[in-house]
């Protein structure tokens, strides 16, 4: 069970990581984004504007994306679930608190995957809190 913990923290531990880097970088590209549209007097509701939250939100999936492929590779490494595809599935699902049968991962391996369901529930409402003061740029027109 130390193991797991380790490994499971280990985990928590470097998504956090990336997941607080990545926002940090989109929130320079939206504070850099602002600038502009303050001084050519655009709104966030412009052409441009959109394109710029879309790039937030496709950001927000690539960070996801990264997390839930290192639990995946994780999973595979060590052998807890059959196959990439399979890791990369079941990482997805339990990332995102969906549920699954855990009859697919090893047993002695189960308690990361529980820690990885609680790790995605908080990146998941991290990114809806970032997105929220994203999306209230257009309370202002």
């Amino acid at each position: 069970m130390l193991g797991e913990l380790t490994i499971a923290t280990a985990m928590v531990v470097l998504t956090v990581i990336i997941h607080g880097t990545g926002l940090y970088f989109l929130t320079r590209i939206l504070r850099l984004e602002a600038l502009e549209e303050a001084a050519e007097h655009m709104g966030a509701l412009s052409v441009r504007g959109i394109l710029v939250t879309l790039v937030v939100i496709l950001g927000l999936f690539a960070l996801h994306g990264i997390e839930i492929w290192l639990y995946a590779f994780l999973y595979y490494l060590i052998g807890a679930v059959e196959g990439l595809r399979e890791s990369v599935y079941f990482s997805t699902i339990t990332y995102a608190a969906i549920g699954y049968d855990d009859v697919a991962m090893a047993e002695r391996w189960r308690l990361i995957s529980a820690i990885e369901g609680i790790n995605g529930i908080i990146m998941i409402g991290w990114s809806t809190a970032f997105f929220v003061t994203v999306a209230a740029r257009f309370r202002r027109f």
